[in-house]
């Protein structure tokens, strides 16, 4: 017959099943770095005065109404009967998503480096409250917009509202892991910071964000399908609009580039974290 376990033994049991004090520790100690370093942004970037961090997500607004604006007065065609202020607001809001991230981790270690004299602080928690930052405020555009216009009836309610969800976590993934890479990047040469910019405005026609996918020629489909992010905005685009459009994407292609990107621009950032040296 088996004996009861003892309370020694149950103890030791239960013990075993609990995290490690090291890892909670650990995670308790990211979290208030990357926090510390979030409020040091938002003072840094936006200050005190007039409406202060509510510039987080209002400057990304005022982008994405601006581009509205324009589209409605000059009567832009996409290739849809979709509302040109709804086609807007999901087509320029995700550009933001994306494209704002590498040029906030481009060139962000040098204002930081007297920051790294603390031990726990480290050049991924620069980069992880910048994008944390610069994804917030794009999803707080974002979601506001889109709760006026559909309270005003500019707009209708996402059809799949899942897949409008999924669809920006791809974009903010493929932001983010581009963001790590040509941030760490910048740090060992100036060349990317002076490729960025005009790159990231050329990729604006070629993002999928100024037309729909199927409107585009066969031969033009195909040579498009090739940009990543263009799967995500198609996929952006069918969870808003579902049967109103045909929309063509392969969201595990887009996988696959975020997750090489991911890979390339973590090695990166563990060599480059190696190289930094505090002020």
């Amino acid at each position: 017959m088996t004996q009861p376990a003892t309370r020694t033994e149950l103890d030791r049991q239960k013990s075993s099943q609990l995290p490690r004090p090291g890892l909670v520790r650990s995670w308790a100690i990211q979290r208030r770095v990357i926090g510390a370093l979030l409020m040091r942004e938002v003072l840094t970037r936006y200050g005190r005065h007039n409406i202060g961090f509510l510039w987080m997500f209002v400057e990304p607004m005022l982008f994405t109404l601006g581009v509205t604006a324009l589209w409605t007065l000059a009567n832009a065609q996409h290739g849809s009967s979709l509302p040109i202020v709804a086609f807007a607001v999901t087509s320029y809001s995700s550009v933001l998503l994306w494209r704002n991230m590498p040029s906030r981790c481009i060139g962000a270690v040098g204002p930081n480096l007297a920051l790294m004299y603390h031990r726990h602080v480290k050049v991924d928690d620069i980069f992880a409250s910048r994008l944390l930052l610069e994804a917030a405020g794009a999803t707080m555009s974002f979601v506001t917009l889109s709760i006026i216009f559909i309270s005003i009836g500019w707009m209708s309610p996402p059809e799949d509202p899942l897949k409008v969800v999924a669809a920006w976590l791809m974009l903010a993934w493929f932001g983010a892991s581009l963001a790590i890479l040509l941030g760490s990047w910048s740090e060992q040469t100036e060349i990317i910071e002076k490729i960025w910019h005009p790159a990231s405005y050329i990729s604006f026609p070629l993002s999928g964000a100024a037309f729909l996918v199927d409107a585009l020629p066969p031969a033009a489909q195909d040579f498009i399908l090739w940009v990543p992010m263009v799967h995500g905005v198609e996929m952006l685009r069918e969870g808003y609009f579902g049967s109103a459009i045909r929309a063509h994407y392969d969201i595990g292609y887009m996988a696959l580039w975020c997750t090489g990107l991911s890979l390339l621009g973590l090695a990166k950032l563990r060599v480059v974290s190696r190289q930094v040296t505090p002020e």
